[in-house]
């Protein structure tokens, strides 16, 4: 090694020691308990899995873990787990330790924010949108299990904004695109208010370089007159606060370049007319904790002695607090320049809240040392919204990410029940989406609204302070063009759950008409007659098919049974017949490989020996959709009319039907299986509904070796939820694990197989 190289580490370790000592100083400086035998062993270790990695910027890559580290801790508020997960952020991604190496050296919780983070780095924006949707859910479903997994996601997206130079420009722009796309809101949904506002300019430096610095540059014109108006604003303020002994201290609050260009897009104005850059903020220590609300408008009282207040602008966040915890009272007064001027109260509580969101609660907790508290309530809301919409998935991903987005940037306003309840709702929001927030019944059967006492339609758009009366009929139904004019998430999620359901209750309807045509020309039904009608009129698939005929846009005919009794012959020569194939391959299928033919009984079949079902004759046999057999199942074979060989469940109601009409054609069937095939299969599970019931629940499926998970929907409703899984598995015992597993989950109730 040369004396070069030997320097450059040297220096790397000095820089790398000093950057670990600044984070513990901060720690130390912190209420946490102190835990820094923990926090060193976390260091060490990621120092040890990134030895040698460097950064694009040239510096060592363990910098970046220290640095998400500090965030945390001193920006964020964050003790020793968070810190420490900081730390370990990227061992599982970029080297070749697993979650199971954390979790046996520093224990499951730190583990499970390590998994958290792994999961959802990468970035948000995929090569195609849905990913993008569906990283964005998976970001969403881990957050709701522990909430410092994003609190430590958005620390590292700010180191990562804050040293973009190094990366090329097509990747500065994505990611700065994609951090005020997402990352932005999130912090000012979770009250990280400082950390929001820099990854605002950050982002807007980068997308408009030559803007931001237009704005820079005007603003530094303009300081010295803005600190002149400050001084003479504040001077009587502070002699007025003075006499009333209140521990205090005044700051000025100038708009940041994001904000001011923003309103100049907005507004459609120039710098000059942008009036609100300046603010004032007068944070006080309260004499006592509780009585910091009284203290807030005892100084609003006395400043309005000095100064006229705008009687539309004075902003009351004390009694009724953000979603995000902020709370403050915000009053307008005209300066003696004839300027309007903003004047935040907030007690030094508020202020840190506000800066630092809920991270900041614990700090106020008497005796509390809890690292993080997750009673909040404005955050378990927030958490519980999300989780609905996940529950009820949309069908496509970019819906649920539309839903996301029309949460995350709302606004609030206040709205009042008619026994003066208050609920907080998004800006925008109609009568329907107050409706369907009380009570999904509510919304379902609304009619109209009274607001402030008169009557109004449905999509009536709220405003703040309203008072809302929702007006019902047990006649009124859940209409398909209620979707075009609600605009929150969970009455989207709602109405389309019920068009689905009636979507459904019609499709049975057809069903029903459908046997009994049959019926009445000797027919019996089987869901192979139905997909050779559903196929004969066109339909795409057999539930299309139901719902013309329920809608009466399919009539039956005589053609029908002639399609039936195979007179219609298609251009190959075949009768419409489509086959059913249960089951996948283990590997891809080759396209030059043809299905083969089915099994035929010759004339002299011994029916009394049973037929043996194997991987190699499986696709010999017909599948009905009536029972969906797997193997391990009971089965038996049913000769059909063509002496080819169906397949059913014993207890297939179908096949009880078959064994007391045709009981000569039933055959017994055996399984000789070698878990080569994946099969359909469906589980139905209902019980108490709590926060990460999902998570726990996908995670009982993924464990379990050889079950692909097809589709997972839960819907929740009054604390309680009903759920469907379909999977792929390869027989009974798969299953039967797997319900096993489902039924020790804290809160599942019922475990069922449904077909």
């Amino acid at each position: 090694m040369d004396e070069e190289q030997k320097r450059q580490e040297l220096a790397d370790e000095q820089l790398i020691n000093d950057a670990f000592q600044h984070l513990l100083e901060s720690y130390l400086a912190s209420r946490h308990r102190k835990k820094v035998d923990l926090i060193t062993k976390a260091f060490n270790f990621a120092k040890q899995a990134h030895k040698g990695v460097r950064r694009l910027s040239g510096e060592p890559y363990i910098m970046h873990p220290i640095a998400v580290a500090q965030i945390a801790c001193e920006e964020v508020g964050l003790g020793s787990t968070s810190i420490c997960s900081a730390l370990l952020h990227d061992v599982v991604e970029d080297t070749d330790y697993t979650t199971e190496d954390i979790e046996n050296i520093f224990g499951a919780k730190i583990a499970q924010i390590v998994d958290g983070l792994t999961k959802i780095s990468g970035g948000i924006f995929g090569e195609q949108a849905s990913a993008q949707a569906e990283n964005f859910k998976k970001l969403l479903l881990t957050m709701s299990d522990d909430i410092r997994v994003i609190l430590i996601k958005i620390c590292d997206r700010l180191h990562n904004m804050r040293t973009l130079q190094s990366q090329p420009a097509n990747k500065q722009y994505k990611i700065a695109g994609e951090t005020l796309y997402i990352y932005a809101p999130l912090a000012n949904r979770l009250g990280l208010y400082k950390i929001k506002s820099e990854l605002e300019n950050l982002s807007f430096s980068y997308e408009h370089p030559e803007e931001y610095q237009a704005i820079k540059q005007k603003l530094a014109s303009t300081e010295a007159s803005r600190h002149e108006l400050f001084d003479q604003f504040t001077a009587p303020i502070e002699e007025s606060l003075n006499k009333m002994g209140i521990k205090y201290k005044i700051k000025e609050r100038v708009k940041t370049p994001y904000s001011i260009w923003s309103k100049m897009q907005n507004k459609n104005i120039p710098f000059e007319e942008v009036f609100d850059i300046l603010a004032v903020r007068i944070i006080f220590t309260p004499l006592k904790r509780e009585e910091e609300v009284n203290e807030c408008f005892n100084i609003y009282v006395a400043i309005s002695k000095i100064y006229k207040s705008h009687p539309d602008r004075l902003r009351d966040w004390l009694n009724h607090p953000k979603a995000n915890g902020y709370q403050a009272l915000h009053v307008t007064l005209m300066s003696k320049q004839g300027r309007w001027i903003e004047v935040q109260i907030r007690s030094d509580r508020m202020d840190e809240v506000a800066e630092q969101g809920f991270a900041a609660h614990w700090k106020y907790k008497d005796g509390e040392q809890a690292e993080f508290s997750e009673d909040e309530t404005e955050l378990n809301d927030w958490l519980r919204t999300i989780k609905e919409i996940l529950d009820d998935p949309q069908p496509d991903a970019m819906d649920f990410l539309d839903a996301i987005k029309l949460n995350l940037f709302a606004s609030e306003i206040f709205v009042f029940t008619p026994k003066g309840e208050i609920k907080t709702m998004p800006a925008g929001c109609t009568a329907l989406d107050f409706a369907f927030s009380i009570h999904t019944f509510l919304g379902s059967h609304c009619i109209g609204a009274k607001v402030n006492h008169k009557l109004v339609p449905l999509s009536h758009k709220l405003q703040s302070g309203d008072q809302v009366e929702i007006l019902t009929s047990k006649s009124q139904h859940v209409q398909p063009s209620w979707i075009n004019f609600v605009s929150t998430a969970k009455a989207k999620a709602k109405i389309q759950a019920i068009l689905r359901r009636n979507n459904r209750e019609s499709q049975k309807k057809g069903e029903d008409i459908l046997i009994a045509f049959l019926k009445k020309h000797d027919k019996e039904y089987n869901t192979n007659i139905a997909d050779q009608l559903s196929a004969f009129h066109e339909s795409k698939k057999r539930e299309d098919f139901f719902q013309a005929l329920s809608e009466k846009t399919i009539l039956l005919g005589n053609e029908d049974i002639d399609e039936l009794n195979g007179k219609h012959k298609s251009k190959n020569g075949k009768t419409g017949w489509r086959r059913y194939v249960p089951f996948i391959g283990s590997g891809k299928p080759k396209e030059e490989e043809k299905q083969p033919e089915l099994f035929v009984i010759p004339e002299k079949f011994n029916r009394k020996k049973p037929i043996f079902i194997t991987d190699e004759n499986i696709r010999q046999y017909i599948f009905p959709t009536c029972c969906h057999p797997i193997p391990g199942d009971d089965v038996l074979g049913f000769i059909d009319n063509k002496n080819r060989i169906e397949i059913h469940k014993r207890a297939c109601p179908v096949a009880n039907k078959l064994k007391s009409s045709y009981g000569n054609r039933i055959l017994d069937a055996k399984w000789d299986m070698h878990k080569k095939l994946f099969f359909d299969a469906t589980v139905r599970l209902q019980g108490i509904d709590r926060m990460g019931i999902l998570v726990d629940v996908s995670r009982v499926i993924t464990s379990q070796m050889n079950v692909n998970i097809r589709r997972l929907t839960i819907e929740g409703d009054d604390g309680v939820f009903d759920g469907v899984i379909e999977l792929r598995v390869h027989d009974r015992e798969d299953m039967k694990n797997i319900m096993n597993n489902l039924k020790k989950i804290d809160g599942v109730q019922n475990v069922q197989q449904i077909v």
